[in-house]
């Protein structure tokens, strides 16, 4: 029988612009039964996260609850004191951030962090805490739980800090968590990981979860009910089964449908590469990272590197960039070499490779108007001023498809997440490079917004024949926009070759770990295959 834990009615939640307040969140109801999982869906500003944080009663700078009731197990949450709203978050209602490596403090050790909220909310005492965190931790199939509290944020990968956060969250045994997107910066590999340990350790406690997420494929594992928002407001709402074999919905049709997108198959390159890695090893102090890498990226041609976190892939894009010399190797531009350190080459050398980094958000300078952000690598770069930058800024807007007339003074604030990407974009091109590296460019951003970042790459590509290191965890992106593929592991390429031939059998094993573990939107396909697995030891 349905058992309530979460009621919600009619909520409504403005956020400020300039003076006004704007409706963001438009009279949207939900209920979550205890030990169930609800999913909510949607594109960047559905209002998934804000609902999220609303069902703590909490609303983040510039926002306000403004309308409904938010009712947890009988507990008014719009009309209890602060006090009492403290007293529920972190004991009785948790919350996973997308970012583990933003929400720990670098300066104290991970069971510290553990211990803090159990102590100070008075559910057990801090040696006790402590030994609840090596059990949570080997719950979480942490690797060496007795001694990996010990370690300090920095000192995990980020596969094991989420998981370290999701242990941290389920302290105080929570009766709800709300999980925001908490595996979307995270490798294919890791994320089965990840998975596999959130819905087993909510399983095992009865635990109550709002899954927010705009990867369809990993809500069909997580969720027993998916709700579907746009601009505020509920599309529809269905039992999982129900939602992925017969959604209702022309708009959850449309998501459904989204990768329609695929790059046409190019035949192998020709010619001189643009740029060639060639045996290169590197490292940081005594730590090797890289070891004999070689690949090529020709002109009007995408290389997709792909591997799990600390496989080499930045790394190899920061030696190419002159940020990291090689111990050993070389990097070609050309046909020629270039200077291993950036503070070597000439002003040409450096304009000629640009980078677009995977969090638009903290990519770009929030004090500065897009005009200057754009504009400042056509000033350094190609010495435009006057009328002929401000005519370069506009050209450029146009060619990310934003209108020049209302976007140019615009504050990064102003724009979306696939809007400050599209910046991010604008900003490499300013400079007319010729190799352009894409870090993990998609991976923070909805389904819809993706696919429309990579039809604009794609057409910028094919105008102005530029080339495409594209550094990505994604399978489905490689499948898009590669025509190339380079596999990393452990900083050494396993194995490399036009797409088409690496998507088919046989393949090097990690290679197919990798393929594998892309999720699908069958609900029990990571039940399979983890059984699968076990069963193969």
């Amino acid at each position: 029988m349905a058992d309530p834990l979460l009621t919600i009615k009619d909520l409504r939640i403005e956020g400020r612009s300039g003076d006004d307040w704007l409706e963001i969140v438009k009279g949207v109801d939900l209920t979550l039964n205890r030990g169930e999982v609800l999913g909510l869906i949607g594109e960047s500003g559905a209002g998934k996260s804000t609902i999220g944080l609303a069902s703590m009663g909490f609303a983040r700078d510039g926002c306000r609850i403004s309308g409904g009731s938010i009712q947890f197990d009988g507990i008014d949450l719009r009309k209890a004191s602060e006090q009492q709203r403290r007293e529920l978050r972190g004991k009785r209602i948790a919350y996973v951030a997308q970012s583990a490596a933003a929400s720990f403090n670098p300066a104290h050790r991970l069971i510290e962090q553990y211990c803090e909220t159990p102590v100070v909310k008075g559910v057990m005492p801090r040696d006790q805490a402590a030994s609840d965190a090596v059990e949570l931790y080997r719950r979480m199939r942490l690797p060496n739980p007795e001694d990996i509290g010990f370690r300090y944020p920095h000192q995990v990968s980020g596969g094991q800090l989420q998981r370290a956060m999701t242990a941290m969250a389920m302290a105080c045994r929570p009766e709800l968590i709300i999980f925001d997107e908490p595996t979307t910066a995270l490798d294919v590999t890791t994320q089965i990981e990840v998975l596999h340990a959130i819905r087993d350790i909510v399983a095992q406690f009865g635990t109550a979860a709002i899954y927010i997420t705009h990867d369809l494929a990993v809500v069909a594992q997580m969720a027993d009910r998916i709700k579907i928002l746009l601009r505020g407001e509920e599309v529809e709402e269905a039992e999982t089964r129900t939602m992925l074999s017969s959604p209702r919905e022309d708009y959850t049709k449309s998501l459904w449908a989204v990768r329609s997108f695929a790059k046409a198959t190019q035949p192998a390159p020709t010619g001189t590469p643009v740029v060639s890695v060639r045996n290169v090893t590197a490292g940081y102090g005594k730590v090797r990272v890289l070891e004999n890498v070689s690949f090529d990226i020709h002109a009007g041609r995408t290389v997709a590197v792909v591997g799990e976190s600390g496989s080499g892939k930045s790394t190899t894009a920061r030696v190419i960039t002159g940020l990291l010399p090689p111990e050993r190797g070389e990097v070609l531009f050309d046909g020629k070499p270039l200077p291993p350190a950036y503070t070597a080459r000439t002003r040409d050398q450096l304009r000629q490779c640009q980078m677009i980094y995977q969090m638009a958000d903290t990519a770009l300078n929030p004090k500065l108007r897009l005009r200057e952000l754009i504009g400042r690598p056509a000033q350094m770069y190609l010495g435009l001023r006057g009328k002929a930058l401000t005519n370069r800024i506009r050209d450029l807007l146009d060619l990310i498809e934003l209108e020049p007339d209302k976007y140019i003074d615009r504050l990064p604030s102003e724009l979306s997440g696939g809007q400050k990407q599209r910046i991010g974009i604008a900003r490499a091109l300013a400079a007319e490079p010729r190799l352009i590296i894409c870090d993990e460019i998609t991976s923070a951003l909805d389904q819809i917004v993706q696919e429309g970042i990579l039809r604009l790459l794609d057409r910028l590509q094919s105008e102005m024949g530029l080339a495409y290191m594209f550094i990505t965890h994604d399978l489905a992106t490689v499948k898009a926009i590669a025509d190339e593929v380079v596999v990393m592991q452990q900083g050494r390429v396993i194995e490399q070759g036009l797409k088409d031939e690496m998507f088919q059998p046989p393949h090097e094993p990690y290679t197919e770990l990798l393929l594998s573990s892309v999720p699908d939107m069958d609900p029990d396909w990571l039940s399979r295959l983890l059984e699968q697995r076990a069963a193969a030891g």
